[in-house]
């Protein structure tokens, strides 16, 4: 028997959303006014011949400091920097090929206070001056799905950054597009080409003088993608570590049966692979970033070696009966099938989030 670990008691995240929306506004924290998206979320490029500066740079902030600093295990795989965002319980990744100093970086946070509708950008920065004070040149960003638990700080760092860096996802990001564009009311044309690349199933990219390879780990989210670089494999919310399990899967498009496959897929590489998760959610420990293959085969409190198909997507499906809906599924989903950008602002320059309402009686 599977056993049900803690659950987060919320309201009900429910995929049939009314048609009534109730719109908070957005507020940045360097700012007196609410602010358009392009004045929050761009930088103006600097004339020829100077030096763009980022904002980590101009006010000498100072570099975020990684949890753990993971040395390559061999030539073909990279040093990886974690980064825990205690807020969303997030794990943000620095890759890096430290012989050409290239480096990508996974699933940054831009952070967002949903009693105000204050943004700012504090974590973000720090992985920019962290980047800036360690002379690392970031080639990608890279988003393993559209999460519903944070927003992700992917267009911010786009135009911090040197380089008019890509924002990339797996191709299946535009199903979870249309999906969300008429919970919300979002024009779908305006979502056309919102990131820079849309990876194919098992396509390669060049880290450096590493490979990297594009997994699609569907399940969660029918979007998710992991990247494996060299025995470093960023799963994001398809697996998590082992007295953690597993994520959700009654999100739309989530599949318990092909969470369960693409958890077989992970336990599948070599033993001494390390996974490193999206998210940790730790009872009586620290935060931990990965697991390696053998440890999940053998400690993974919901697919471990023995556990059937059946007797997970059973489990998987009553547990998520009586999860409630994260606490910024709608804000993180607003943002992040736009690449990070926020909502168009209003003709008075306003920026607003909607949320969809639900009555369980007639209101005048």
């Amino acid at each position: 028997m599977l056993k049900l670990a803690r659950a987060h008691i919320r309201p009900r995240f429910s995929p049939r959303l009314q048609s009534s929306r109730l719109c908070l506004p957005v507020l940045m924290h360097n700012r007196t006014r609410m602010l358009s998206t392009a004045a929050m979320m761009t930088c103006t490029d600097p004339p020829t011949g100077h030096t763009r500066v980022s904002r980590a740079s101009a006010n000498a902030i100072p570099p975020a400091v990684p949890c753990e600093k993971h040395h390559s295990q061999d030539a073909e795989t990279p040093t990886v920097f974690s980064f825990f965002e205690p807020a969303t319980s997030t794990w943000q990744y620095v890759v890096a090929d430290t012989k050409t100093s290239e480096a990508v970086i996974v699933d940054p946070v831009l952070d967002y206070d949903p009693a105000s509708g204050l943004v700012t950008t504090s974590t973000a920065d720090g992985l920019v001056s962290f980047v800036e004070h360690n002379g690392l040149k970031v080639s990608k960003i890279l988003e393993t799905h559209a999460h519903a638990d944070h927003l992700t700080a992917a267009q911010y760092l786009k135009h911090q950054l040197p380089g008019d860096v890509p924002v990339c996802i797996g191709q299946r990001i535009r199903q979870v597009q249309n999906t969300f564009a008429v919970v919300y009311g979002i024009d779908s044309p305006s979502l056309v080409n919102s990131f820079d690349i849309y990876f194919q199933d098992d396509e390669e990219f060049a880290l450096g003088s590493l490979s990297c390879r594009v997994v699609h780990l569907p399940g969660h989210t029918p979007d998710h993608v992991g990247f494996i670089v060299g025995k470093a494999v960023f799963t994001g919310d398809s697996i998590f570590n082992p007295d953690v399990g597993s994520a959700r899967a009654d999100f739309p498009g989530g599949n318990a049966e092909l969470l369960y496959a693409s958890m077989q897929r992970l336990l599948s590489l070599p033993e001494d692979y390390r996974l490193y998760v999206g998210h940790d959610y730790p009872i009586d420990r620290d935060q931990v970033c990965f697991s390696t293959v053998a440890d999940q085969r053998a400690k993974n409190m919901h697919v471990k070696t023995g556990v059937d198909s059946a007797s997970f997507i059973q489990f998987r499906k009553q547990k998520d009966a009586v999860l409630g809906a994260p606490r910024l599924l709608h804000p993180s989903l607003q943002v992040n099938i736009r690449a990070g950008r926020l909502p168009s602002a209003d003709m008075e320059g306003r920026v607003f989030m909607r949320i969809p309402v639900r009555a369980d009686t007639q209101l005048d």
